[in-house]
């Protein structure tokens, strides 16, 4: 084929791209839709893998046997191992260990490593972060620069402030540690084995092994708030003569 324009460009690359899927589907691959997936030549698939749309994998990408990879998902110079599946997501230059779950709407960045049967859930971002085997951070987290160990929950809401304005700092949690909702690990910082951190902390100290670490204020409730509250607006509107001023003695209304 001569390729002296942009669109016979295209259509060089679609022929070429059709031949690489058409290698891996012989190969065992399934591609539930040839049309929407983006295979670069280097990249190598396991056999009984399923590719579903919209799923680009780029560069020297490596996907194991018997995973789901898609649909929309975009994984680039990755390690995928077998059994794992990755969903929505967008997996750059990280290493997924065997069954491993990823997404919907996970964001692996550079050098984060999932171990086997690890996850990483929804609305999740990980960078340069090592997620030992079972542990999970299920949603709506950031961790980066940290290493977490085996069998961890990393409850919703969590961050590892990593950044100080000018450097960033580790963190490192235990095995079999429970990090509550809404923690914040102020780096650096350690996580001992089968600690444990209270929802709705800041954490800036080391938190030994086995011990509960709580940073909050005390609750306080206080009886009958809602109806002096209700009092007070009454008192505005009415006047102390009981009858309605303002907007409320004009219907409703301000005239200026």
């Amino acid at each position: 084929m001569g390729v002296n324009s942009r669109v016979a460009l295209a259509e060089a690359t679609r022929v070429m791209r059709e031949r690489i899927l058409a290698g891996h589907m012989a190969a065992g691959v399934t591609f539930v839709d040839p049309a929407t997936a983006y295979v670069d030549v280097d990249v190598k698939i396991g056999p009984d893998t399923t590719i579903l749309p919209v799923t680009v994998l780029e560069r020297s990408t490596r996907i194991g046997s018997g995973c789901t990879i898609g649909p929309a998902t975009r994984i680039r110079d990755s390690v995928i191992g077998d059994g794992a599946e990755v969903t929505f997501s967008v997996v750059r230059e990280s290493r997924i260990g065997p069954r491993a779950t990823i997404g919907p709407y996970a964001s692996l960045r550079p050098g984060t490593v999932i171990l086997e049967d690890g996850k990483a859930g929804t609305f999740v971002e990980i960078k340069a972060s090592r997620v030992g085997k079972g542990s999970k951070v299920p949603h709506l987290s950031y961790v980066g620069d940290t290493t977490i160990g085996d069998a961890v929950n990393i409850g919703a809401g969590t961050v590892t402030v990593n950044y100080d304005g000018f450097d960033k700092h580790p963190t490192v949690i235990g095995d079999q540690a429970h990090i509550g909702s809404d923690t914040m690990l102020v780096a650096p910082v350690k996580v001992g084995k089968k600690a444990w951190t209270g929802a709705g902390s800041v954490i800036t100290k080391d938190v030994p092994a086995g011990a509960l670490a709580v940073e909050r204020g005390e609750q306080r409730n206080v009886p009958g708030y809602d109806q002096r509250k209700r009092d007070a607006r009454a008192r505005r509107t009415t006047g102390k003569s009981g009858k309605p001023k303002g907007k409320a003695a004009r219907g409703g209304r301000d005239r200026g």
